[in-house]
Formats: C-alpha cells, structure tokens, sequence
C-alpha cells in the first residue's frame, strides 16, 4: 500500500455519507479504480468539479485495502462541448457505462482507456450518429467477441448475407437465417465491416438513417447479449432497435 499517480475517466459516482463519493475511475495503468473522494460534495472542495463523470484527470491516490482515496485531482479535459449538448451528452453517458461493465477492478486494460478516451475527444469534434454503435462493436472485437461478417456464421457460405443471429455470433445467408433472426440491410451490413475494418473515419462520418439505425439496435443487442444486462443510459437507441435487443434478451 502506498500513494500512486494515474490517469483516468470518471465513469461514476455514488455519494458516501454527508460529504464524500465513491468515484469510478478507468485508469490507464491499474484498469477500474474505485476511491473516495473526500469532502467533495462541500462547496469549498478542491477538487469536487474535477471528479465528475467524463472527467479526464490526473490523480494522486493513496491505495487502500478495499478502496483507494483520492488526495489530488488535476483536470486534463472537461469535455465541456459534450458536456452542453444533450444528444453528445446521452452518447458520452452510454460510452461510460458500456466501459464500466466491461473493465475489471484493478486489471490494466489499457486499450479499453485508450477507446474510451478517443471516443470522448472524437465526440468532441462531431456528434456522429455511428459513434456508439461503433464503440460497442469495436468493444466486442476487444473482447475477443468480434462479429463474423464476411461469411455466414453457420455454414461459413458466402451467399447472399440477409441476417445478424447473437448466439451464432455473426451474419446468416438466407438459407440459415430463420424467421425470428434479426435482420441486416446490405448496406447495414457495408457500415458494420467499415466500422470493423479499416474505415473507421469514413464509417463515422455516416449520415443518420435507416442503415445506421440497424446498426445501432444491432450493435446494442450484440452488446447486452454478451453482458447479460441492459444498458440504462442507452437512450439514443431508435425504438426499433432496443424492440429487437429484448427479443434477443428473451432468447
């Protein structure tokens, strides 16, 4: 035990007693970080707006048996432009929550920090309508889950792709796609292995639509299904998709 510096977002935060947080931190180094903040929910804290959710800060912690305590925070990046947009805002909730699932206490994952942070910064310059499906995709593929999307999942056949089946794990032909699979539009199928290969950049600049509304519901179902939870904050899911997320969740 002893006192350590890190990096890291605030995932959350839950109030403790009158005063203090217990703050969620992705760390680059350690993974998730849990540590209390003291005294930080007075009005002369001097830390107390440096610790809130989607803060990139730089800690000096002291490390604890069960939790960590914060005894200095300087802010790197607010995220002020997400901060003051509702729709960015929702987006940058649903990022944090799916990296909070996903990270483990105390076990470094600093590629998961390094997607979160660049969602964030990415969020930052435009409000794209394939961010968070994109996140979660790419965060299944870190997970060592990536989508098949080149072949039919099921009986490896090129043929033509019609449907995205959650326990085969990828796309269906239409020989194998049944009548309760969900179903994928050419050009649906074209955003998901753009966001998944090389054109990250060009998948991003996608305009909302039909095709990125799938995706969206798609890549939500993708991710619940390998959590085994639903997502709260995932309000920026069309109606359509989240319908298809509970079927699949009922499967």
């Amino acid at each position: 035990m002893g006192l350590y510096r890190e990096q890291g977002i605030v995932l959350r935060t839950i109030r403790l007693g009158e005063a203090d947080r217990i703050v969620s931190i992705m760390t680059q180094g350690r993974g998730k970080v849990r540590a209390v903040a003291k005294g930080v929910r007075k009005t002369k804290s001097r830390f107390g707006s440096r610790l809130e959710p989607l803060a990139h800060v730089s800690l000096l912690l002291y490390e604890g048996r069960e939790l960590d305590v914060v005894t200095q925070a300087e802010a790197l990046e607010h995220f002020r432009v997400v901060r003051e947009d509702l729709d960015r805002l929702a987006k940058a909730s649903s990022l944090l929550e799916a990296a909070d699932q996903l990270a483990q206490e105390r076990h470094a994952n600093s590629r998961l920090y390094a997607m979160l942070l660049g969602g964030l910064r990415a969020l930052t310059v435009a409000d794209s309508a394939v961010l968070v499906p994109a996140f979660f995709l790419r965060l299944l593929s870190l997970e060592g889950f990536r989508p098949v999307v080149d072949a039919c999942a099921v009986c490896e056949g090129d043929g033509e792709l019609v449907g995205f089946d959650l326990d085969a794990g990828g796309v269906l032909c239409r020989a194998c796609a049944g009548p309760r699979v969900r179903r994928l539009r050419p050009d649906g199928l074209d955003l998901v292995r753009r966001v998944l290969g090389g054109d990250l950049a060009g998948a991003l600049a996608e305009p909302a639509g039909p095709a990125v509304d799938e995706v969206t519901g798609l890549a939500t179902a993708a991710l619940e299904h390998h959590l085994e939870r639903r997502l709260r904050s995932i309000g920026v899911v069309p109606a359509a998709g989240r319908s298809g997320s509970v079927a699949a969740a009922g499967r």
